[in-house]
């Protein structure tokens, strides 16, 4: 431990340890998310003086304007050798504090984070809305960053991306990458996607769709023509589709329906779960709409679509939150009951996982894996 604290050492801490967050806060020591839990780094006790000077080291005057004026800021930096850092900064009742996510400089690909093999698939869509969803620290951003990595290494096209801030750095590969940060590059995510089909892009990302002019924007984008990825704090499919249509007035919800209905590609709702022996794994709910989910949206029958999810795994290969929980408890990856906290609907949960028991003449994991997919050994 040094005889003064400094940004670097408890960055360098932070990437050692493999935390993915470092928190900052006056009296109190700093703490590391690891493994899903919050970590003190020894007895050091931050001063307010001291998390002042430790939010505000990597910032420049301008962002420290931004910071007094507003209370509170979000902003990314990269170490040289070590990471990229997302952190927001704001006030507390003692002082400033600081929130500090760990970003991998090198993007990950999709078999290093565990991502279906049927994703793959995504990455040769011509155009559509795809969502990635779930909650703040779920891996959204980083299941974003793999998927387009891959396009970029395979197509020969423009990508614009419209983040607050940014995070992962592309480089251009076969694709074109123009990458604007909201503050930084533009006014706002309204004001970024205003003029982006001038721009003349193939592939869009939104950092986050958080207003009905940001949602309606990229239905439009996607409807002419071009594939657009976007994340929303949702937990399920079902309700992804269900808070884009509430967004709008009522009076336009029907053709809203309609063309959501026409340029929903998949909509992936995701869980970072502790797993048995440290780390941490993804599970994943996926839709794929198919004719029959497509109708349902367009006639606004979106609580019929999951009966259809359950029993569609052959056919396009979705799966339901709670069949992917089952999938890894069972495998041993992660421990029943944790994988039971993060479900939707525990009463499903329960019912499933009682039909884990091994039948005669098969195992567990077998078993488990029918389950996951009923429809497997279908002829």
């Amino acid at each position: 431990m040094p005889s003064e604290l400094t940004l670097d050492y408890l960055l360098k801490k932070m990437v050692e340890k493999g935390a993915s967050d470092l928190h900052i806060s006056a009296f109190s020591p700093p703490r590391y998310r690891i493994d899903g839990q919050l970590n003190p780094l020894d007895d050091a006790v931050i001063t307010p003086e001291m998390a002042i000077k430790l939010c505000t080291e990597k910032l420049n005057e301008a962002q420290i304007k931004k910071l007094n004026e507003h209370k509170e800021l979000d902003y990314s930096f990269g170490v040289a050798g070590l990471s990229r850092f997302r952190v927001n900064c704001y006030f507390d009742k003692y002082t400033m504090s600081g929130a500090f996510r760990a970003l991998p400089e090198k993007i990950p690909t999709p078999e290093q984070l565990g991502l279906p093999e049927k994703l793959s698939e995504i990455i040769h869509k011509p155009n559509g809305l795809v969502l990635v969803t779930g909650a703040t620290g779920s891996g959204k951003s980083t299941t974003i960053a793999s998927l387009m990595d891959q396009i970029n290494a395979l197509r020969k096209e423009h990508m614009i991306t419209v983040e607050d801030p940014i995070e992962y750095i592309f480089e251009h590969k076969k694709c074109l990458i123009h990458q604007r940060e909201v503050g930084e590059h533009t006014l706002s995510f309204a004001n970024g996607l205003k003029y982006l089909l001038r721009q003349d892009p193939d592939i869009v990302l939104i950092g986050e769709m958080r207003d009905l002019e940001t949602v309606r924007t990229a239905i439009t984008v996607a409807e002419t023509g071009h594939l657009v990825f976007a994340t929303l704090h949702t937990n399920t499919a079902v309700q992804t589709i269900d808070r884009i249509i509430d967004v709008f007035p009522p009076n336009q919800q029907p053709q809203v329906r309609s063309q959501l209905g026409f340029i929903l590609e998949a909509v992936l709702s995701q869980h970072l779960l502790p797993k048995i022996g440290g780390g941490r794994c993804l599970a994943i709910e996926m839709l794929f709409p198919n004719h029959g989910i497509r109708n349902l949206i367009r006639e606004g029958k979106t609580h019929q679509i999951y009966a259809l999810m359950q029993s569609g795994q052959t056919e396009s290969g979705m799966i339901t939150m709670n069949q992917a929980l089952i999938a890894l408890a069972a495998k041993g990856i992660v421990e029943m009951t944790v994988a039971r906290e993060y479900s939707p609907d525990v009463g499903e949960f329960d019912n499933l996982w009682k039909k884990t028991r091994r039948p005669t003449g098969m195992n567990t994991q077998s078993h488990a894996a029918n389950l996951a997919n009923p429809n497997a050994h279908r002829a």
